[in-house]
């Protein structure tokens, strides 16, 4: 079975605080998603049954293997979301709320053919500010 996109967001999250500061608490994980405790434990037991982690009532949880590469693959596509947005002059106000948008929404092949074009344009920056020039972006809201 493939995640949701509620679920994803879950595993990202869970990936993103176990990488941070180790260890991934209910309470950190509902602060995060901005929802209710009771919520983020339905959805671990979920994830538990699944096997993207293994949940142990009072003791925590940790990512399996699975739950891993999953939770690093996601972190990765909304880091590379951010970085490809702020790259072609999207206001950083924007940035976030608008990968949060599109995330679950494009298919890997897109963010692979995104990703080959953020590092080809780091690689050559002269042609990124070409490119930006040439497309003439509309004046900013006011």
């Amino acid at each position: 079975m493939s995640a949701t996109p509620s679920m994803e967001d879950y595993l990202e999250r869970i990936y993103k605080l176990i990488d941070e500061k180790g260890y991934a608490r209910v309470s950190d994980i509902a602060e995060g998603l901005e929802v209710h405790p009771s919520s983020v434990t339905k959805m671990i037991q979920k994830l538990d049954k699944d096997n993207y982690l293994v949940y142990e009532k009072y003791r925590g949880l940790d990512l399996t293997s699975k739950g891993k590469k999953m939770g690093k693959r996601l972190m990765d596509r909304h880091l590379l979301l951010e970085t490809f947005l702020a790259m072609i002059g999207v206001r950083p106000e924007n940035i976030y709320p608008d990968v949060e948008g599109i995330e679950h929404h494009l298919s890997w092949d897109s963010i692979t053919r995104i990703e080959a074009m953020v590092e080809y344009y780091r690689n050559e920056p002269v042609k990124l500010e070409e490119m930006l020039r040439a497309n003439n972006p509309l004046p900013t809201e006011g």
